[in-house]
């Protein structure tokens, strides 16, 4: 199981994923380019101590991602997805991506996700903030597969 960023905008959600990425040992991805500088005091701070526990891979650009990619499934959380995450069946290297803060990801990425997952959410609520949604998705995929540390 990994969980990928695209694009993050945020660096206190992306420290708080790297964070929560070192704590369950699950390997991280970021495509860039960011929205902050990746050395940003705030991402320091979310991320504390714990980040030098963490198995990060930068990557340039989508191009270089997909380059990079194994034949790992791609996971989208997005709202736009029509299954909810909970009926979805998680594999154990499954990658889970999640977009930009401020606008998703572009349609050229979507298509390349061969499967896509939304979080069930109360009428008329839009989005939960990404690094909720993604723990909440990561929580659920890592149950499923019986990848939390022992």
């Amino acid at each position: 199981m990994r969980l990928a960023l695209f694009e993050p905008d945020i660096p206190q959600n992306t420290g708080t994923l790297m964070r929560l990425c070192a704590c369950l040992n699950v390997p991280m991805d970021i495509i860039e380019p960011c929205g902050f500088i990746l050395s940003d005091k705030n991402l320091r701070r979310a991320g504390m101590d714990y980040l030098d526990r963490l198995d990060l891979t930068r990557h340039l650009d989508w191009a270089a991602f997909k380059a990079a990619r194994s034949s790992q499934r791609l996971i989208l959380l997005s709202t736009k997805s029509g299954d909810s995450f909970l009926d979805f069946k998680f594999q154990a290297d499954d990658v889970l991506l999640a977009g930009r803060e401020s606008a998703g990801v572009p349609d050229s990425v979507r298509q390349a996700c061969p499967a896509g997952v939304r979080i069930p959410m109360a009428e008329g609520m839009r989005s939960l903030n990404v690094a909720l949604a993604s723990a909440l998705v990561l929580g659920e995929a890592l149950r499923q597969t019986k990848g939390y540390p022992s």
